[in-house]
């Protein structure tokens, strides 16, 4: 044993440990570095969005806290018909700067729904047929001048598309369809639909264009047309990330502010018809941010429509991400 270990050491004593050179020493701290850097840029940009939260979160807690708040601005009042005048039923109404405040949500919430509704009702049939277009049948000079187009339609301002529906489309789909009221849903989402267009096209163009070449020859050396290898292998195939085009663009919908605020009429009522004025969550903030008393419960109150609009784009995500790994098991066959 003892001339074991005596062996092992002087096998040790040996081994030369390799000295870096000066340049590869300044290229090892240099990529140290960088990495650091990197990783501060991704810490500052978590610390940056927790702040926000936290921010918001804070000013919408007086709500639960204030005692005039919680009076002013309950849950009942939130989401349960109130009394507008006396002598006429109960109903939904947004008035809160009024003697008596009215800060029911229910014409918010089905404003932002309208709009949303009409926009993706429109964008994403576009943005899918168009990204499937050029990633599938678009000749390569033709998709190289069509897919910068479209996305260049994305570095447009929010104000300017809100400008073109409020000029142009309100009174065209007013003077081909008849609508009472000039701004209404259907403009708003036509005008919200040229914002997200852009954002569906791109997300699902590249995950078409990623579907391995293997699956189109497999497709059309079994006798498949080129439009049923498209529509039966390369759609499903791209499924999960043509979902994630589509959440991004609910997402964008969603927040949209400008061209609703610009666009809708503003009129925070409750009607099912898509040709009457709306009013969304976002662009209520918008609106009486700048007015409103600092500290009242109507402050607090525009911060916790804030916080409901994250939280419903935070669930909407975690319940698209699901889905989408439940889509992406069934057409893997059950793989993980």
């Amino acid at each position: 044993m003892d001339r074991e270990a005596l062996m092992q050491q002087s096998l040790a004593e040996t081994v030369v440990v390799p000295q870096l050179s000066p340049t590869a020493r300044r290229r090892q701290i240099r990529e140290k570095a960088i990495a650091g850097i990197i990783t501060l840029m991704a810490f500052t940009g978590i610390a940056a969005l927790v702040l926000i939260i936290v921010f918001v979160a804070k000013e919408a807690l007086a709500l639960f806290t204030d005692a005039h708040a919680r009076e002013e601005a309950s849950f009942s009042k939130m989401f349960l018909p109130q009394v507008a005048r006396q002598g006429r039923p109960p109903t939904f109404t947004w008035q809160p700067v009024s003697s008596i405040p009215k800060v029911s949500m229910i014409p918010l919430f089905i404003g932002t729904l309208k709009t949303t509704f009409v926009s993706m009702l429109v964008a994403v049939p576009l943005g899918v047929a168009g990204a499937l277009f050029a990633a599938e049948f678009a000749p390569r000079r033709l998709r190289e001048f069509l897919k910068p187009i479209i996305e260049l339609l994305a570095g447009i301002p929010s104000v300017v598309l809100g400008f073109f529906a409020l000029m142009v489309l309100a009174t065209l789909l007013q003077d081909t369809f008849g609508f009472t009221y000039r701004l209404n849903a259907v403009v708003a989402g036509l005008g919200l639909a040229l914002a997200i267009v852009p954002v569906i096209f791109t997300v699902a163009e590249d995950a078409l264009t990623a579907v391995p070449r293997s699956y189109r020859e497999a497709s059309l050396a079994l006798g498949a047309t080129p439009w049923e290898t498209a529509w039966k292998v390369v759609l499903p195939a791209a499924a999960p990330g043509i979902l994630a085009a589509c959440v991004l663009g609910f997402g964008r919908a969603i927040g949209e502010t400008m061209i609703i605020l610009m666009a809708s009429g503003n009129a925070a009522i409750v009607s099912s018809s898509l040709g009457d004025s709306v009013r969304s969550l976002s662009a209520t903030i918008a609106a009486e941010m700048g007015e409103v008393v600092v500290g009242s419960p109507h402050y607090s109150l525009l911060f916790f429509i804030g916080v409901e609009l994250f939280v419903f784009t935070f669930v909407l995500n975690m319940v698209a991400s699901v889905w989408t790994k439940k889509v992406l098991k069934r057409l893997t066959g059950g793989a993980s």
